[in-house]
């Protein structure tokens, strides 16, 4: 059922997504209970399926819970508690709530970073969500330098003229653009 409900939301039927997500949440905790892993995916599942209604308290509160549940049933260090950390501090973004998110980001930035490595794709994920927070929140200069350091692990990881490196590089050059414009508008030599 799980992957029916992934199958809806791929072609956009998010309410559906939801209404099978649901029951199979429930039908999970009965028959597995609340802990078993293959429960804490339809947790994430569902809070997905909210998320893509834009449903984000929503999707707030079901991340929080699965992130709770992943952490003392997997650990801080799986990757699916990684995965968890990085959807509710996406939440957090969706609702505006940036100061939170990036605390999130930074801390799932650091736990990938140890757990699989400074260039492995999730972890240029959670670079790039970091970077975007920042600038969410007008720290530019910042996020300039995380865009920056991501665009260099893609050139290592992937080469320079893969898909994922030139979208990192056109997230610099959109940023850098933006804070040049900033500076003729304010007057600063930036």
């Amino acid at each position: 059922m799980n992957n029916f409900a992934l199958a809806l939301s791929g072609q956009g039927k998010y309410k559906e997504a939801e209404v099978i997500d649901r029951v199979t949440l429930a039908l999970k905790e009965e028959v597995l209970g609340k802990e078993h892993p293959s429960t804490l995916t339809s947790m994430n599942n569902l809070a997905q399926a909210l998320s893509d209604q834009g449903k984000y308290v929503e999707a707030e509160v079901m991340d929080r819970a699965t992130l709770a549940l992943r952490e003392k049933v997997l650990g801080k260090e799986h990757p699916s508690t990684l995965a968890s950390m990085n959807n509710l501090a996406q939440a957090l973004s969706r609702q505006g709530k940036y100061a939170e998110a990036e605390v999130m980001h930074r801390s799932t930035l650091a736990l990938k970073e140890e757990v699989l490595g400074k260039e492995h794709p999730e972890t240029l994920g959670a670079l790039f969500n970091l970077a975007s927070v920042l600038q969410q929140q007008g720290n530019i200069s910042e996020a300039i330098l995380f865009f920056q350091e991501e665009l260099n692990r893609c050139e290592t990881l992937y080469g320079p003229h893969h898909n994922e490196t030139m979208a990192s590089r056109r997230n610099l050059a959109n940023i850098l653009k933006s804070y040049e414009e900033l500076g003729r508008e304010t007057g600063g030599d930036r």
